[in-house]
């Protein structure tokens, strides 16, 4: 191990941080609709980069800021998630999930085609707001203020969800609707639009982290495909379904992942994969994953 003084390790850790918040974003995303909905939701990739291309679009074909597409971005792709879950998904609900799993497949390769007959597949750059860039010297490393806010951006909206899903009155009928939705509708609420909303929001929040990513990560059609399989190991390694599991291991696999390239950088691409095993051997529903 290399003998790394502190302030560049609490640097490093930092950073990992920075990078564990786009996961515990993604993360959440795919545990609100397979907790809710019951959908191994393979599309999320690529939700993640059609937030990030829209992004670019609003900002060179229409002069939208980055601050208005914060807003936008999710709220389009949430409506095209909210027409997947009405004309495709609501039919498989009942059925395995490989058949939930083929059919997200699909529609990743339909809207990464789309996006890359556009724009091929080089990258496309997305310049930092101007109320963010610059840098804060924290004394022990020089902090850009952009990844500051995404750390800031992506807790907030993760302990939001967290709490409206698992403390609140609105929470409680989703879980319930999911689980028995002939006694939920009794009281009157409408299950279907209910599912079709939470598919929409799920959706809305992989468009979000593709908004943040924008300034960071090169924009390209082919930017959430690698990207899909870490968040999903993240997501098993926290327990299928688990909001909070999802939050709490992509926060921490970040940061491990942060610093094993410290430690043995040829193997910071795997060390997901590596903890996923490991965790599933000693507990196979995951960390905060429920026995059956």
């Amino acid at each position: 191990m290399p003998n790394l003084p502190f302030p560049a390790l609490l640097s490093q850790l930092l950073l990992g941080l920075v990078n564990g918040s786009f996961y515990a974003i993604l993360s959440l995303g795919l545990a609100v609709i397979f907790g809710l909905l019951n959908v191994i939701n393979f599309a999320h990739g690529a939700l993640f980069m059609m937030g990030a291309v829209l992004t670019w679009m609003g900002l060179n074909y229409f002069n939208i800021s980055y601050w208005a597409m914060l807003v936008l971005a999710p709220v389009i792709a949430g409506l095209f998630g909210m027409l997947t879950e009405r004309l495709l998904l609501r039919w498989i609900y009942k059925l395995d999930h490989l058949y939930g799993l083929l059919l997200t497949l699909g529609i990743t390769l339909l809207i990464e085609g789309v996006f890359r007959s556009v724009y091929g597949v080089s990258g496309l750059p997305y310049d930092t707001p101007d109320a963010l860039q610059g840098a804060t010297d924290l004394g022990f490393m020089i902090l850009p203020n952009y990844r500051a806010w995404v750390v800031v951006a992506s807790l907030s909206i993760c302990f939001t969800t967290w709490f409206v899903i698992e403390k609140t009155r609105l929470g409680a009928y989703l879980r319930a609707g999911t689980e028995n939705p002939r006694l939920v509708e009794a009281f009157g609420v409408n299950v279907p639009l209910m599912i079709t909303l939470t598919y929409g929001f799920g959706v809305a929040l992989a468009a979000f982290a593709g908004v943040l990513a924008a300034p960071v990560i090169q924009v390209s059609p082919l930017m959430g495909q690698n990207l899909i399989i870490v968040v999903f190991a993240i997501v098993v390694i926290g327990g299928m379904g688990s909001i909070m599991g999802a939050i709490l291991t992509g926060l921490g696999l970040g940061v491990i992942e942060g610093l094993t390239k410290v430690v043995y950088p040829e193997a910071s691409s795997t060390v997901v994969f590596v903890v996923m095993v490991i965790v599933l051997l000693i507990r196979p529903t995951g960390l905060f994953g429920k026995e059956k």
